[in-house]
């Protein structure tokens, strides 16, 4: 039969994605013809939390720590506005979508076996336990920043062992390296975020999954083997470090430091994601110092003046340091000479 078009088909993603396909009667006048049609297998509902607050939240800059890069498979901005992440929970994967519904209100639908965990640490993700007791900015900068931006928070609860892997992958490589790093080995060994996730979000490797991958995998991906080595030697200890987040900041960082090739900067990065820790400075940061001295002073410093110009803020250390990233370019020292060349282990 001539001139029918074949019907528009609606794309589905994650584990859902095998079609239901079948045959339909067509009524065309007098005649009667089938047409293959193709529509989604049906969706679980999501579970549905949503978060009202006593004070404003600004969703974007808060959830911004989750994502590693703009190609970040498990973190993608969405339509209207909102934003998808995928994780790891200890129930299993889960995606999220974030929507900001008002200035103090935020709300969140979760997909898959982890969604129960994630709605359940909806006001954590958003900042919702974020204390500011005891933070006066002293430096005008950070003054600023902190007025143009009272809805930013300091969100906790990012599943340990996705934040370690991310985390050691930045480890003494530029943030293109890391980031493709990322981007590479969730996109080949990652599964499918599930739910109505945006096409090509995957899901963080489960702790065995990561001990699992070969040597070339990790190589492939640009990974070279100090920093392979530390990710999985976390992995080996995941449940230990999960345990530790559970304790406090002081054992996270302990289990963390006993992992070989994980140091002070690492353990920062992830204290910072999972548990919220407003103090933890990632001292030995390529660039860091050298920000905080040139939008506090004018002029560069290293990790020993960077500590001395935040002693002020002793308890809020890493809230001051994010408030003057969120200051943009302006807080920027200008650049002078050639920028770091990014390796690729791949060609070695």
């Amino acid at each position: 039969m001539t001139g029918l078009a074949e019907p528009p088909v609606e794309r589905v993603y994650g584990p859902l994605a095998a079609r239901v396909v079948r045959t339909a009667p067509l009524v065309c006048g007098a005649k009667i013809a089938r047409v293959r049609t193709s529509f989604p297998a049906v969706l679980p509902a999501p579970l549905i939390r949503v978060v009202v607050s006593d004070r404003p939240v600004e969703l974007a800059s808060t959830l911004a720590p989750l994502r590693h890069g703009r190609g970040d498979p498990a973190f993608r901005a969405g339509t209207g506005g909102s934003l998808w992440w995928s994780a790891r929970t200890p129930d299993g994967p889960v995606s999220v979508r974030f929507l900001q519904t008002g200035a103090r209100t935020v709300a969140a639908a979760a997909w898959g076996t982890g969604a129960g965990w994630a709605v359940h640490h909806l006001p954590d993700l958003v900042g919702e336990h974020d204390d500011i007791a005891g933070f006066t900015p002293v430096h005008a900068p950070i003054a600023r920043s902190w007025r143009e931006r009272p809805g930013w928070r300091l969100g906790r609860g990012r599943p340990v062992v996705d934040t370690v892997v991310a985390i050691v992958l930045e480890q003494k490589v530029t943030g293109t390296e890391a980031h493709r790093s990322w981007r590479e080995l969730l996109q080949r060994f990652g599964e499918p975020a599930p739910g109505p996730a945006p096409a090509g979000m995957r899901v963080p490797l489960a702790a065995a999954d990561w001990l699992g991958l070969p040597s070339w995998a990790w190589h492939l991906a640009g990974v070279g083997p100090e920093r392979a080595r530390a990710a999985t030697g976390a992995c080996r200890i995941a449940s230990r470090l999960v345990a530790a987040a559970g304790a406090g900041t002081s054992a996270l960082d302990h289990a963390l430091r006993s992992v070989p090739g994980i140091g002070g900067w690492t353990s920062a990065e992830v204290r910072q994601r999972v548990l919220g820790d407003p103090d933890a400075v990632s001292v030995g940061d390529y660039h860091l110092p050298s920000v905080v001295g040139w939008a506090l002073t004018g002029e560069k410093t290293d990790d020993a003046g960077m500590l001395a110009l935040l002693e002020p803020y002793r308890g809020h250390r890493h809230r001051a340091v994010r408030l003057v990233e969120l200051a943009g370019r302006a807080s920027r020292p200008p650049r002078h000479g050639p920028r770091f060349s990014p390796r690729d282990y791949r060609a070695m």
